[in-house]
């Protein structure tokens, strides 16, 4: 039998009046590599901030013993000093520092006191290497993508021996070959005897890499098994409690004739394109009632096409969009959002929350006017506006009071998908929307999207996953270097043609 490297017993933790984690119990071996699942609030993030020594002792109740030694981790340091290592669900890099700077940051090389940036870029440029990754360590994290990112925040965890690398939700924004050179990665770890904690909404990812699974449930431990016994649907209702049998639900409703969306030779220059013409679309529609998908590899100018719609990004534009049949002049998100123009962001914690303030905060921060009077803020409707969206989203909390910071990622998603629809817009841009959302929370957010398309309302999806784009959509447009490379009718569409477009 393997020796056991950690095992949590008895684990309680509470927020407010809210119990979060019940007498969780964890075991995990030396060399394995041991997934853990569940719904969105199930206590996956929180259990792992517990043994990282996020939440310290006495925060919680219960032992956790690492190499066979009950450790009780005042911080984030000690559990470090003590072999384990932890890639967060929201990225910890600074933007305005370089891949090597971020990487080092803490325990720069130094000699006489300074630090020696020579010599911290060739341990970096080393490291890279060694991972397989392609990323000059002298590019400011800003100027990356968000796959990119995820792999420095790897690349950051692994830079010291560890003997637990803990992993929360670390392929959520890479590419099908990225996840297969972090498999790879986390295979040789496991032949030197290192052990992994692998959390991840991904199921098929969790099945092929992982030894065995936790299922978490409500804050409690549904069951763990060997991951050969496991079968994809098993762990669904685990998870869930209950059966899916429909990922991707039936709409009842058909797109309407009325466009209200419309774009005609679309162009796009950016600075940081080396003001090259970044976007270039000849034609784009969304009519009422209808959900687009936008389909294409991380890099061909989805999220720059999307973004530049609502006057955030590009720093000159040219071409005619039209809203309800009017041309439409837009500057900045506000205006966007005034006109019926929304766009949910793929990364929520840099553009789409304020971590400090609370749910209903962040739900009216940019409605505002919405709730205004002669006399100020209406608390009152601002508060009862609020609370029936976070109630509409089914979103995890004590109350609309409670902080963003201590939500999930997928309830903290919720947040921000919440804050457009308070405003009722007309047309909405979603980029990756379920990115990081649990296959029961899935659910729920594709019956939501059904709905606002039934209520006449335009949706468009900006997706990775290729079943997404075509479980969902009445129409896929393929995206390629910035332009739209092919577009496909939902009866024609399957993951081969969009394929032969993308790349």
């Amino acid at each position: 039998m393997s020796e056991e490297l950690l095992r949590m017993t008895g684990i309680n933790f509470r927020i407010g009046q809210q119990s979060i984690l019940k007498n969780v119990n964890l075991s995990v071996c030396r060399g394995e590599i041991h997934g853990i699942c569940g719904e969105n609030g199930a206590g996956k993030s929180t259990l792992m901030k517990i043994l990282s020594g996020v939440y310290p002792w006495p925060s919680y109740e219960g032992s956790l013993h690492v190499g066979g030694v009950e450790r009780r981790f005042a911080s984030f340091n000690g559990s470090e000093a003590a072999g384990i290592a932890i890639i967060f669900q929201e990225f910890t890099l600074v933007p305005q520092m370089t891949v090597a700077e971020n990487i080092f940051l803490g325990r720069e090389p130094a000699r006489y006191g300074v630090i020696d940036g020579r010599e911290m870029i060739s341990k970096a440029r080393s490291l890279m290497g060694q991972l397989g990754l392609d990323i000059d360590p002298t590019v400011r994290v800003r100027n990356l993508g968000v796959g990119s990112q995820q792999l420095v925040e790897i690349a950051k965890a692994l830079k010291n021996e560890v003997s637990l690398l803990i992993l929360d939700e670390p392929t959520a924004a890479l590419t099908d070959n990225e996840t297969a050179l972090l498999h790879e990665k986390l295979k040789e770890l496991k032949k030197r005897g290192v052990s992994s904690i692998y959390i991840s909404h991904k199921l098929d990812d969790v099945l092929e890499i992982t030894d065995h699974i936790t299922v978490l449930r409500d804050g409690e431990v549904v069951t763990t098994r060997a991951t050969a016994s496991f079968s994809h649907d098993e762990m669904v209702s685990a998870m869930v409690g209950r059966s899916i049998e429909n990922l991707y639900p039936v709409r009842s409703s058909a797109p309407g004739s009325e466009t209200l969306l419309a774009l005609r030779d679309w162009r796009v220059w950016s600075r940081e394109k080396g003001d090259r013409c970044a976007v270039a679309v000849d034609s784009f529609e969304v009519r009422a009632g209808e959900v687009v998908g936008i389909a294409g590899l991380m890099g061909s100018g989805r999220t720059e096409f999307a973004m530049s719609l609502i006057g955030a990004y590009g720093d000159r534009r040219d071409g005619d969009l039209f809203l309800g049949g009017q041309k439409a002049v837009i500057y900045n998100p506000a205006q966007a959002m005034e006109k019926g123009l929304c766009y949910l962001t793929e990364d929520r914690k840099r553009y789409g929350l304020v971590g400090k303030m609370s749910i209903r905060d962040n739900m009216s921060l940019s409605n505002l006017r919405m709730f205004s009077n002669l006399f100020g803020l209406d608390l009152n409707k601002e508060y009862h506006r609020t609370s029936s969206m976070a109630g509409r989203l089914r979103i995890k909390a004590s109350s609309i009071m409670q902080l963003v910071e201590s939500l999930s990622g997928g309830n903290q998603q919720k947040v921000v998908l919440g804050k457009i629809l308070i405003s009722d817009p007309r047309v909405l841009f979603l980029d990756e929307p379920t990115r990081g959302i649990d296959i029961g929370a899935k659910f729920e957010i594709y019956n939501l999207i059904n709905e606002l398309a039934a209520e006449g309302k335009g949706v468009v999806i900006i997706s990775s996953e290729l079943q997404e784009v075509l479980g969902m959509s009445d129409r896929v447009y393929i995206f390629r270097n910035g332009t739209v490379s092919g577009m496909l009718n939902r009866a024609e569409a399957t993951e081969d043609k969009l394929a032969k477009f993308m790349f």
